[in-house]
């Protein structure tokens, strides 16, 4: 059977998920290092400092295996706390990058693979996420209001404080989320169809009644 959406207590939400993310991702092959990289680039970029300052300490460490893998690292795209209104990232290849604390109202991220990407504390308001591939992404507190979703995927999603009000979410995926259970029943309300790519049904992977 697939996975159903998790629902949360408002509580001591943000550790916990976190380290439920973590254990996630290991299980399903995650570098430890890129993991590293990501929580380093989103820490790094809240508190004012170059994010790749961050890559560069963990290269020196060890803790990536040289100059070839530190490339790899400075290829993902870090958008955090930029204003990115109206922009254009359709069909991008996105997987792995930070769009923690920005504004991107009215933005076309439609067919961009964003697996794994972090978009904590953003604002996606009217933005199009149509195809869109979320699984694994960090985006608890974020606003997605407005928001197309259809046919996106979002398995393993934390989702934790994060609003969808008035989003599409025709034919999406949200198998394995983590969402309140506030969200997970506004959703079930107008959830319908079946997810193009995973072929599962809206309803089912949002453990709908």
């Amino acid at each position: 059977m697939t996975p159903a959406t998790r629902l949360i207590q408002p509580r001591g939400i943000h550790d916990q998920h976190h380290h439920q993310i973590q254990h996630r991702r290991h299980q399903r092959g995650w570098p430890g290092a890129l993991t590293l990289v990501a929580l380093a680039l989103l820490a790094t970029s809240l508190l004012g400092g170059p994010w790749i300052s961050a890559a560069l300490a963990l290269e020196s460490s060890g803790g990536m295996g040289g100059v070839q893998d530190l490339a790899l690292v400075q290829e993902r795209v870090d958008y955090t706390l930029t204003n990115q209104d109206g922009k254009d990232f359709s069909g991008q290849q996105l997987a792995n990058s930070s769009f923690a604390g920005v504004t991107a109202r009215d933005a076309d991220f439609s067919g961009a693979d964003l697996h794994g990407s972090i978009l904590t504390q953003a604002s996606f308001l009217r933005s199009d996420f149509s195809g869109a591939d979320l699984s694994d992404a960090l985006m608890d507190r974020a606003d997605f209001s407005g928001t197309d979703l259809s046919g996106a995927l979002l398995r393993g999603v934390i989702a934790a404080g994060s609003s969808f009000s008035d989003a599409v979410i025709d034919d999406a995926d949200f198998s394995d989320a983590l969402l309140d259970r506030s969200d997970q029943r506004v959703l079930c309300r107008r959830a319908q169809g079946t997810n193009p790519t995973t072929g599962v049904s809206t309803r089912l992977s949002l453990d709908c009644p």
